[in-house]
């Protein structure tokens, strides 16, 4: 099975990722990835540390004159903001919103803070987007695209149209908050500037869609097979994130089933779906169609407009320290959003199809779907 561990620290040396059950013979485009890592840099709103750090991925190991090996491939990505231990004062203020109190209790370290905010911090999704983007390098080959960008920040609510992702794509890139409709740039940036002038901070909502993905990925046999189920753990996994909606399943939650399951059809001898509310997974399984899912973030719980907590070296009731953070981090976390849909994608495939050989694995996806066209009923790829 495809997996990964990071390890690392917001302060320390290295961001560190190692990726095992990654096939072999995939081509590495390592500026790719570091332009996936510059975007989850970016976003009106970020803190001045954005432009601090400029990450890029070194990829130390599994990969071989440009392609992947099928070994173990290690990653790094240096941290110019790196702090020595013994220079940090400890901190014993959580603030709230973030891990700190939590974490004190968890793993002991109520006495000093540090070690658990520089783990929780949002840091470590650096390295969770590089290898999405290895990821995406795979789906690439294979025919499937996956783009993330924001429907929504603060009050500010953009109406996506359905447009093929190489277009949504070139419109989420020239937008400062990675929105694909141009118009609400300036709505967008109004909400931030407002939020940022009272002290406060924003959340809001990112949309991913996948396209190519063929039907039959995940499962229903058990629990963690199902594809949504997967992707909701994943999205939930990201700093921030409080909740996540498959297809429409928030606004068909008060409706009746006859008007909105997705009818099943069949036209010139292909099956299709006149449409998609379902969001691409039915049983815990891929559909053939567009994958369409969200993540809703909370705002960023550093305030500069500080809110109660308690001292826990004293006991005293203070306000909660104001560290150097973000107004806003929802453009970035499309990023992230991005990159950890791809790698379950990928892991999805890897189950289906195999894992050690590309050329092996594009085969038996050739094989598969040639397999679904036959005979009476065909699948309709991606409404080709």
């Amino acid at each position: 099975m495809l997996t990964y561990h990071t390890a690392g620290d917001s302060h320390g040396p290295v961001l560190i990722g190692i990726v095992e059950g990654f096939p072999a013979h995939v081509p590495v485009d390592e500026e790719f990835v570091n332009r996936m890592l510059a975007r989850r840099q970016g976003g009106y709103g970020r803190s001045k540390r954005q432009r601090l750090e400029k990450d890029r991925a070194q990829f130390v190991a599994g990969v071989w004159k440009g392609e992947t090996t099928g070994a173990p491939i290690g990653i790094l990505i240096r941290n110019r903001a790196a702090k020595e231990q013994d220079t940090v004062r400890p901190r014993t203020i959580p603030r709230p919103g973030h891990a700190d109190l939590a974490g004190a209790w968890k793993y002991g370290w109520e006495h000093d803070l540090n070690p658990v905010m520089e783990r929780a911090s949002a840091r470590e999704t650096a390295m969770r987007v590089a290898i999405g983007s290895l990821c995406q390098l795979l789906l690439k080959e294979l025919g499937m695209e996956v783009l993330g960008y924001v429907r929504q920040i603060g009050s500010a609510q953009a109406d996506i149209p359905v447009l093929p992702i190489s277009e949504l794509r070139r419109q989420t890139e020239a937008s400062d908050f990675f929105c694909p409709v141009a118009e609400m740039d300036a709505m967008l940036r109004a909400e931030v500037d407002r939020a940022r002038e009272e002290g406060d901070s924003l959340g809001g909502v990112v949309e991913v869609v996948a396209e190519g993905v063929p039907p039959g990925l995940g499962g229903f046999l058990h629990p963690e097979q199902r594809l949504d189920a997967q992707i909701g753990q994943a999205l939930l996994s990201i700093p921030s994130v409080k909740a996540v909606e498959i297809g429409d399943g928030i606004r068909i939650s008060g409706q009746k089933g006859s008007d909105v399951h997705d009818a099943i059809v069949c036209e010139e001898n292909r099956l299709q779906r006149p449409s998609n509310r379902a969001g691409g997974m039915e049983g815990g399984i891929s559909t053939g169609e567009r994958i369409v899912v969200r993540a809703f973030l909370k705002p960023i719980p550093t305030l500069i407009r500080s809110l109660a907590s308690v001292d826990l070296a004293s006991g005293d009731p203070v306000k909660a320290p104001y560290i150097r953070s973000d107004v806003v981090v929802v453009p970035a976390a499309s990023v992230v959003a991005e990159a950890v849909v791809s790698f379950v994608l990928a892991r999805m495939v890897l189950q289906k199809f195999g894992h050690d050989h590309l050329e092996d694995i594009r085969f038996a996806l050739k094989n598969y779907l040639s397999r679904l066209k036959s005979g009476p009923g065909q699948y309709y790829e991606n409404g080709s």
